[in-house]
């Protein structure tokens, strides 16, 4: 019977010396290596070869392929795990085997795969293990791929914002992130505040779970269905594809901050920041500090103001835009309602006239203000489940009145985004935001935290640790959206 090799057309065939068998073995045109050993068989290069060497007369083939031996729950591919293995094959002859290597790499080349990486390794988020995560599990699959990539462990605290700033991007398709979520909004931080900031951010970005959240790669990985695991994560980004990565601006007078995830106030806040002080614990941390803020519940006075998604309008009240004179429930100063211009020192914001848009109103008090650009908050965490990477909008969580026990119940359903359903929790989605945090309520003098992809955006006065600097005031934030402007690489 034909084999594949005879359908389609085939860029080179050869008879070739496999395991000490002589087979015939075809490329084709569509990306299949397909020969006869033991039963026909087959790999894809797009998929299953990450690249090759040439070994005298051998050629090997570095590939990955799919076991079932591993503990990975969920995803399209079950337990199955994905392991390097070698595939030795001889050519015929010494020109056959100049051929096949001429052939495999415009094969490969083709596909657009990224040759010169930059790769940022924080060394001391998560459990302190993105440096041998690394050594032992990132560099060997570059190293099959043929990958040229520059090491930065990072130092201190936005390191990584302040070389990417510098960072000459003549030598590099992509930057990746063997980290937690944090070292990601650094380097896009960075990149916005360069003078190039419009072409400097389209360069790639890639992330590797490291971290405590890795919110951004469970994101990406299970939008296809896979596991959220380190192989996984490389694998994409070895393969280069690429899809738009919406961007939130932040703005407080002049002081601007960009975001890729997710901003929180309230008990999420609370928990994410205030559980540090139990982090001898480890992961349990999260759950028992939760319960304590549950069992000592705090709601904040504020308000809240928002431009809905189409098909969200029924949310809120009608306001006028919150900076303008005629805006209502808003004691602050008035926030310049002129569009911001695109400067070439660095990027601004996107240029939307705030003013002419319909906003809706929200009171508080507020138990959570959960605000966010991607579905997965962390690898346990599905916030926001109907978020997209670039829908130009963010997915606004927010509970205001809530019992106790329906309280731990919704959030004991945080793990697959059946929170949503709760009838305490409203989600939506919103184009721009506004919020005017205040005060707790029966607390005058205590005011909270608003926490920004996992990091302290502001400390109100007596909050946790607030007598330590933070980059903005406890005071109203106004956030905007860019659709797609940043790129990030993705399983598909």
């Amino acid at each position: 019977m034909d084999g594949p090799a005879d359908q389609h057309a085939a860029i080179i065939s050869d008879r070739v010396t496999v395991n000490g068998t002589v087979t015939k073995l075809s490329l084709l045109a569509d990306g299949r290596l397909w020969w006869s050993e033991e039963g026909q068989r087959s790999l894809t290069v797009e998929k299953d070869v990450l690249g090759f060497t040439g070994d005298g007369a051998n050629i090997i083939l570095k590939t990955i392929v799919e076991t079932g031996d591993g503990c990975f729950g969920g995803g399209s591919r079950g337990k199955q795990r994905v392991i390097r293995k070698d595939v030795v094959f001889r050519p015929s002859s010494e020109e056959a085997h100049k051929l096949w290597c001429q052939k495999l790499r415009e094969f490969i080349d083709s596909l657009g795969r990224p040759k010169r990486l930059f790769v940022f390794v924080n060394p001391f988020g998560g459990r302190k293990t993105a440096t041998n995560i690394f050594r032992d599990q990132v560099k060997p699959l570059f190293e099959d791929a043929q990958v040229q990539f520059t090491l930065q462990e990072t130092k201190h605290q936005l390191h990584a914002m302040q070389v990417v700033q510098s960072l000459d991007f003549s030598k590099y398709d992509g930057i990746v992130c063997v980290s937690g979520d944090g070292i990601l909004v650094e380097v896009v931080n960075g990149l916005l505040q360069r003078d190039d900031w419009d072409t400097a951010i389209k360069m790639p970005l890639g992330v590797v779970p490291a971290g405590t959240g890795n919110g951004m790669a469970k994101s990406l990985l299970d939008s296809v269905g896979d596991p959220c695991t380190v192989a996984d994560a490389v694998l994409a980004i070895i393969r280069g594809h690429k899809r738009s990565l919406d961007v939130a601006t932040i703005k407080q007078e002049e002081t601007r901050y960009f975001s890729v995830l997710t901003l929180a106030w309230g008990i999420v806040a609370d928990i994410d920041i205030e559980s540090e002080k139990y982090r001898w614990m480890g992961s349990p941390r999260i759950d028992f500090y939760a319960l304590t803020r549950i069992i000592h519940l705090r709601h904040y006075i504020g308000s809240l103001y928002f431009v809905p998604a189409p098909g969200f309008e029924a949310y809120g009240e009608p306001t006028s835009y919150p900076g303008s004179s005629a805006s209502k429930g808003s004691n602050s100063d008035p926030i310049d309602v002129e569009p911001v211009k695109l400067q070439r020192l660095s990027y601004k914001g996107p240029e939307i006239f705030l003013e002419n848009l319909s906003w809706r109103g929200l009171s508080g008090p507020f138990i959570s203000v959960w605000l966010h650009n991607v579905p997965w908050a962390a690898e346990n965490t599905k916030a926001a489940p109907d978020a997209e990477f670039s829908d130009g909008y963010l997915d606004l969580i927010l509970v205001k009145n809530c019992p106790k026990l329906s309280l731990l119940s919704l959030m004991s359903e945080l793990n697959n985004g059946g929170h949503v359903k709760s009838p305490y929790v409203m989600y939506l989605k919103v184009k721009a935001f506004i919020l005017e945090p205040g005060p707790r309520v029966g607390h005058q003098k205590k005011e909270g935290i608003i926490d920004v992809d996992g990091e302290v955006l502001a400390r109100g006065k007596g909050s946790y640790q607030c007598e330590k600097k933070a980059l903005m005031a406890y005071d109203k934030l106004q956030i905007t959206v860019d659709q797609g402007l940043a790129t990030i690489f993705t399983p598909i």
